[in-house]
């Protein structure tokens, strides 16, 4: 497949797809047969991992969201979740033989929709199960304002969680609904205090841009909103409206092919970005990447070395995903209640040596391994290591990668002899440049993944 010009795909709205991870869980499939952890993980480097923990549950399912998340699950089955999350980190923790975690995230779906007994279990079975000290980690939980309060917060800090990562995506209450979400601003202002009154460490807030009604100075003010909290972290989010999700069926059903802002070619979520950029750029706030700022007063990270180029992600429970050098695997994919019900059953019903193989995922050859690489440097500052990429690989990355080139002709990043960084032009064109970088047999396999 020809690599297409990039010139040519910026002539296109702005916003193609979130490179978060590479390959997408979209390319994943069956693995035949398959393989056991011990092995994958025998010949990876061990004594820097880190652990994902996910729980697929919320309070209410947002009109945007395509995560592996179920709402509203019946009490039974959150603790039959529990006991095989259990089963698994056992099964997994065996299977990794001699290894130490050093850095640890509780997602979802929604971690604080358990109740406090319940997280205290979650916590209590993690340091049973794999070498890990919470407390002397960086290690962070993601929460929805509905469902905190101070005892679940207090359990979490007496663990050791130090952050804490909550979705508000807007503090006005049209654009909220617009969103599909049934969320108060007394409830989500009600939530940042007790955040605050526990001492997290690091406080992150999600604002979503894009939202139908949503103007340059509605989003300002919840970017000010949000500032008046003095969160450590903000994301800023462009909205996506994908199939399957709320938002998705809405737009079906009122016969539009896609979401729009507004009449083609335009697209006005890239002025609501250069926007907030810029406001939070002023308010003192660097950016790391087109969605994350970290304010002057945020912590270090602290805690013992972690890489995410070279250091493995272990995930446990239904949808999370774990990345060894060479096989990324996981559980299947699903966005639809039927579907996450489904691939939640069959999770549910696996016994404990299942577990100690992975039978679902991706096996990344060489090419495919500089390709993530090159994505996950790139689209975050500083930029990519070009020395770091020779050592790894033997090669120069605009030799591998020729098509890199175009983003300096485009003026879109910069090159020298150490590094190759975006620009400020090429940072908010992430989400085109991401998708391009993706190889012909992903793209492929994206296409011909169905998502139910």
């Amino acid at each position: 497949m020809t690599v297409p010009r990039l010139a040519d795909l910026l002539r296109l709205p702005p916003y193609q797809a979130y490179s978060y991870s590479y390959p997408h869980k979209t390319a994943y499939r069956a693995l035949e047969p398959a393989t056991p952890l011990s092995g994958l993980w025998a010949d990876e480097c061990r004594d820097a991992l880190f652990l994902y923990l996910h729980v697929p549950f919320c309070s209410y399912r947002c009109g945007f969201c395509n995560l592996f998340a179920l709402a509203r699950p019946d009490a039974a089955r959150v603790e039959a979740y529990l006991a095989q999350m259990e089963r698994q980190l056992r099964a997994t923790g065996a299977a990794l033989g001699e290894h130490r975690f050093v850095r640890f995230a509780l997602g979802g779906g929604t971690p604080t929709y358990l109740d406090a007994g319940q997280l205290q279990r979650v916590f209590e079975m993690v340091e049973r199960h794999v070498t890990i000290d919470l407390r002397a980690i960086p290690a962070g939980i993601e929460a929805s304002p509905e469902t905190i309060d101070t005892d679940k917060l207090r359990a979490c800090r007496e663990a050791g969680i130090d952050r804490v990562s909550m979705g508000v995506q807007s503090f006005s209450d049209a654009e909220v609904r617009a969103l599909v979400r049934p969320q108060q601003r007394e409830v989500v202002e009600r939530a940042i205090a007790a955040i605050r009154e526990l001492a997290f460490p690091t406080l992150n807030l999600d604002l979503i841009y894009g939202i139908e009604g949503q103007s340059v100075a509605s989003f300002l003010a919840s970017i000010d909103t949000a500032l008046a909290h003095r969160p450590e972290e903000l994301y800023l989010y462009p909205l996506y409206v994908r199939p399957v999700t709320g938002l998705g069926r809405i737009a079906a059903r009122d016969g539009k092919t896609g979401f729009r802002l507004q009449s083609e070619p335009l697209d006005g979520r890239l002025e609501l970005y250069e926007a907030g950029r810029d406001h939070l750029l002023a308010a003192g706030y660097t950016q790391v990447s087109m969605r994350m700022f970290r304010a002057p007063h945020a912590p270090d990270a602290g805690g013992p070395a972690y890489c995410c180029q070279s250091d493995g992600m272990v995930g446990i429970g239904c949808g999370a995903r774990s990345y060894a050098t060479h096989l990324h695997y996981s559980s299947e994919y699903g966005v639809s209640r039927r579907s996450v019900a489904e691939i939640l059953d069959h999770y549910l019903a696996r016994d404990e040596a299942s577990f100690a193989s992975a039978d679902y995922g991706i096996v990344l050859d060489a090419d495919e391994r500089r390709r993530r690489y090159v994505i996950q440097s790139l689209l975050v500052r500083p930029g990519l290591d070009r020395a770091d990429y020779r050592q790894r690989f033997g090669s120069d990355c605009l030799d591998d990668l020729p098509q890199l080139r175009e983003l300096i002709d485009l003026e879109l990043a910069i090159a020298d002899a150490s590094r190759l960084s975006l620009s400020d032009a090429g940072l908010a064109r992430s989400d085109t440049i991401g998708p391009w970088l993706v190889s012909a047999s992903v793209t492929e396999l994206m296409r011909d993944y169905r998502v139910g």
